[in-house]
């Protein structure tokens, strides 16, 4: 889209300084002739720009200028918009902060992309939270969140599933993380770095000890790995099944033509492949391991009992 492209233009002189129709022609993907035209147009329009031939020349806007437009393209205008979780914000105290901000976006945006804001938030809604799952209280929230951003060490008192269910501890919050509706708080600790439920947290002490981030810890490439490595320990062993194109489908296993399709799949445990071998009913026949097989063939056998009486 031209309009988008010259906003960007305009953009790069201004944040950049000097640059050569060959410089900006490389980072807008475009002819050196199409930025001739584009500069001309912007010229046109009233930009004050100039430009200057030989080894130091190249295009630049008259000094002081800095153009009102929020940089905004109109693909970036929607994903703002887009990206906004007013339950996350309110969970976290920001709720109005939010509102405040995109009312000031928008107020900011020229009117074309002022326009297809509007029909974003008339046409879309995100909700994060699972559709089965009831939202987790997480009383603590804000006071994990104000840690985060203060860089202060608490101490934890947190439930966990084994023994002893109830810990306490002194963390250092390096980060939070939302996560399908739920809320996790990355720390650092005594054993390292761990990951921690926001809703089990059951108290909070806060501490006045500021603490620094280890050098090369990103939030983002922690939780990816901290995601792949969750992954390898709960994918522990595989089933070998028998699958209609249907239950392929469900699976997410590519199906062979339209008969049935023969695949290994990973499974976390007996317990909860049994269960959710089971949810595809008919469509699913597992032939290894023969434990799992038994313990589905006894379930069925039970079921056609149960409802034949």
């Amino acid at each position: 889209m031209r309009a988008s492209r010259l906003v960007t233009l305009l953009l790069l002189l201004q944040n950049r300084g000097r640059m050569t129709a060959q410089q900006l022609a490389e980072e807008l993907e475009v002819s050196v002739r199409t930025v001739y035209r584009d500069v001309e147009a912007l010229g046109a329009a009233g930009i004050p720009l100039y430009g200057a031939a030989g080894h130091a020349g190249g295009y630049r806007l008259v000094d002081g200028y800095r153009t009102r437009l929020t940089g905004l393209t109109a693909d970036e205008a929607q994903a703002a918009f887009l990206a906004a979780l007013p339950r996350a914000a309110a969970e976290l105290g920001l709720g109005e902060a939010l509102a405040t901000a995109r009312l000031k976006l928008r107020a900011a945006l020229p009117a074309g992309l002022r326009e297809h804001a509007g029909r974003i938030q008339e046409r879309f809604l995100l909700d994060a939270p699972g559709w089965y799952g009831n939202a987790d209280r997480t009383p603590h929230l804000a006071a994990v969140a104000d840690a985060v951003w203060r860089r202060r060490a608490v101490v934890l008192r947190y439930r966990r599933w084994r023994a002893p269910e109830e810990i306490e501890r002194r963390v250092e919050p390096y980060g939070l993380v939302l996560k399908a509706g739920r809320w996790y708080l990355v720390a650092g600790g005594p054993s390292g770095i761990r990951t921690y439920r926001v809703d089990q947290v059951i108290g909070l002490g806060s501490l006045e000890e500021e603490f620094v981030i280890p050098d090369g810890f990103e939030l983002a490439a922690h939780w990816n790995g901290y995601l792949a490595d969750f992954r390898a320990r709960l994918h522990t062993g595989e089933a070998l099944v028998r699958l209609t194109p249907e239950g392929a489908h469900r699976l997410g296993v590519t199906p062979v033509g339209d008969g049935w399709t023969e695949a290994r799949v990973p499974i976390e445990s007996l317990d909860h492949a049994h269960g959710e071998f089971l949810r595809l009913g008919a469509d699913v026949e597992v032939l290894a391991p023969a434990e799992l097989r038994d313990r589905i063939a006894g379930t069925v056998r039970t079921l056609a009992a149960r409802y034949q009486g």
